[in-house]
C-alpha cells in the first residue's frame, strides 16, 4: 500500500527571495561638489533652538498674527565685527524667515499670558530680501527654552548697549550706504 499523502518541505532556501541581479548605471550627468556658504561660517552661535516665529501683518484689515516659518532660532555673534544678529531658517526648505542685528534699545515683552512666547520689534530685517520693520514673535515648546532664550537675548542686548554710546538712540543702520 502507497501513502499518497505529501509533506511540506521547509528548506531555509525556499524562505528566502530570489537574488536580483547586480545592475549598475552610470550617471548621464556628473556634478561636481558645491560649497554651500550660508554667511554664517564667520559667526559663533550663541544660541540655537527650535521654535515658531510669527509676524505682525497690519496690511489686512483687521492686522493678525501669521506664521513665519518653523525652525531653528539662533543668536550668532560675528567673530571679527562683534556684532549680533537673529537668523531663523525654515526647517526642510532653509529658507530665512528671520534675519535681523540685535540693537541695545530693543526689549523683548512677554505675548499675552504664554510663557513660552516672547515679541520683539526690529527695525531692518533682512528675510524677505528687503529692508523691513518688523514686529515678531517667537514661540517655543516649552517655558524653560523660552526663558534661555529671554536670557541669551537679554545678555547680548545688554553686552551691546554698554558698548554703544547713550547718545545714540536710533543707531545707524550697518547695511545702508550713507
Amino acid at each position: 500500500m502507497s501513502d499518497d499523502t505529501v509533506t511540506p518541505r521547509h528548506d531555509k532556501e525556499d524562505d528566502c527571495p530570489p537574488e536580483s541581479p547586480d545592475i549598475h548605471f552610470e550617471p548621464v550627468v556628473k556634478l561636481s561638489l558645491v560649497e554651500v556658504k550660508t554667511l554664517e561660517e564667520d559667526e559663533d552661535i550663541l544660541f540655537a533652538q527650535r521654535a515658531k516665529l510669527f509676524r505682525f501683518d497690519t496690511s489686512e484689515e483687521p492686522a493678525q498674527w501669521k506664521e513665519r516659518g518653523v525652525g531653528d532660532i539662533k543668536i550668532l555673534r560675528h567673530k571679527e565685527k562683534d556684532t549680533y544678529r537673529i537668523v531663523m531658517r525654515r526647517d526642510k526648505t532653509l529658507k530665512i524667515c528671520a534675519n535681523h542685528y540685535i540693537y541695545g534699545h530693543m526689549e523683548l515683552k512677554s505675548h499675552g499670558d504664554s510663557d513660552r512666547t516672547w515679541m520683539w520689534k526690529t527695525l531692518a530685517d533682512f528675510s524677505d530680501e528687503e529692508c523691513r520693520e518688523e514686529l515678531l514673535a517667537i514661540r517655543f515648546a516649552n517655558a524653560e527654552n523660552a526663558l534661555l532664550f529671554k536670557h541669551k537675548f537679554d545678555e547680548t542686548r545688554e553686552t551691546i548697549a554698554a558698548k554703544t554710546p547713550r547718545t545714540s538712540m536710533n543707531p545707524p543702520l550697518p547695511f545702508l550706504v550713507h
